[in-house]
């Protein structure tokens, strides 16, 4: 069957709510922290020398760069059509070159042409080294797109909080180009000790943190909720974590050729007054703010509250259905979903929060919600007693109902 059929056949027979394959991935630098639900036998399943799965991409139609051995769908979404024991499955990505207007609407196919932004969970045992994402003059140096992301620390995934439940952002104020020209000198040295010259904060589960491109952050070992532009440039700054040696080669891996050994440039890629921000946390810190009045959606049934709310680039919410409710969600916006708890239905769709998944195995938690569909109205019902339905939402840019 050709793909566009089976772009017509998942919209149809979802009623524009598309279901989505997990993504997971691996990252050769860090140790997995085991709270994202795979299986225990399958963080390997790429290959030991990959690296472990610390990684489930979230509605994504970014690959992920993980170097030459990169599989050719790494981190990308999978759209499912399921009748009986037959399968079907296309890639989002595709599905949004094919059908783009009918997926994520006039607005952000007109702008972006594309779907601009994916979440993720991150799920790391310890911390990871201080690192930026570049800022768009510098990714467009190597014709990549810069990566601004937010995070925030669901409670349902974060029964313990790994070995450093702490991040470091930014710098501290008066911190000058050459203490961090210094550091880069002392890359083979062990600890370049450029944590020396930032601030720790303690990690709080319910609660997220803005992350500006050009920013630099060593996040903690909370697992992580993380909208972010559909991009994965970086450049880690810090030599040495946990008594784990960083490769130069990460640092580099987005910097020109002929800068890889260029100090100074690599020092011009930090945004320096968002670094050196004395107000870094009133700036950045993220509480959940509610959507509408409590009292007024406890009655309703729903609470709604926006948790990623200070970039243009995206936006998101955590969604809690009471037991025994019944809601109708309605968006001006499409967006992805996660279930994190309960059980019910969405739209045509059973739902569920799974407890192990394998490898390769279908699940009934992830979701694509078209921008059609958002605009009718999705009803989501709860037949618990006692158990909440709590979906996380992620929204690309833009989000015409963030008003805060």
């Amino acid at each position: 069957m050709s793909t566009e059929r089976t772009v017509q056949r998942a919209l149809d027979r979802g009623s524009g709510v598309l279901r989505l394959a997990p993504a997971w991935v691996p990252r050769s630098f860090c140790i997995p922290g085991r709270r994202i639900k795979l299986h225990p036998d399958d963080y390997y399943a790429f290959g030991a020398h990959r690296g472990g799965i610390d990684e489930r991409w979230l509605a994504s139609t970014t690959r992920a760069d993980n170097g030459p051995e990169t599989t050719p769908d790494e981190g990308l979404s999978y759209i499912v059509v399921q009748d009986g024991g037959q399968i079907e499955k296309v890639l989002l990505r595709d599905a949004v070159s094919l059908a783009g207007e009918a997926l994520i609407g006039k607005r952000l196919m007109d702008k972006y042409g594309r779907w601009p932004m994916y979440s993720k969970f991150f799920d790391n045992k310890g911390p990871l080294p201080h690192h930026l994402h570049q800022r768009e003059a510098d990714a467009a140096r190597v014709s990549q797109l810069p990566k601004p992301e937010a995070y925030y620390f669901p409670r349902q995934i974060n029964n313990h909080g790994g070995d450093f439940p702490y991040t470091f952002f930014g710098l501290e104020s008066g911190t000058t180009r050459e203490q961090l020209l210094e550091c880069l000198r002392n890359w083979d040295k062990g600890d370049n000790k450029i944590t020396n010259y930032s601030r720790a904060y303690k990690l709080e589960p319910g609660t997220g943190w803005d992350v500006p491109a050009g920013t630099l952050h060593a996040p903690g070992s909370l697992c992580t909720y993380e909208p972010q532009f559909a991009s994965d440039v970086l450049a880690m700054f810090q030599s040495l974590v946990s008594y784990v040696p960083t490769s130069w080669d990460l640092l580099v891996k987005d910097v020109p050729p002929e800068h890889r050994h260029d100090l100074d440039y690599i020092v011009n890629m930090l945004d320096w007054e968002a670094n050196l921000d004395p107000q870094f946390y009133a700036h950045h810190f993220m509480p959940p703010k509610p959507v509408r009045p409590m009292k007024e959606m406890e009655d309703a049934g729903c609470l709604d509250m926006w948790i990623t709310y200070r970039s243009p680039d995206f936006s998101a919410r955590e969604t809690t259905i009471l037991p025994g409710r019944k809601v109708t969600l309605s968006d001006p916006a499409c967006y992805g979903l996660i279930v994190l708890q309960g059980h019910g239905t969405l739209a045509k769709w059973q739902i569920e929060s799974p407890a192990l998944i394998h490898f390769g195995q279908l699940t009934n938690d992830e979701f694509f919600v078209t921008e059609e569909a958002a605009r009718g109205g999705i009803v989501v019902t709860n037949p618990s007693d006692c158990d909440p339905i709590v979906i996380l939402r992620h929204y690309g840019p833009g989000n015409p109902d963030l008003r805060l």
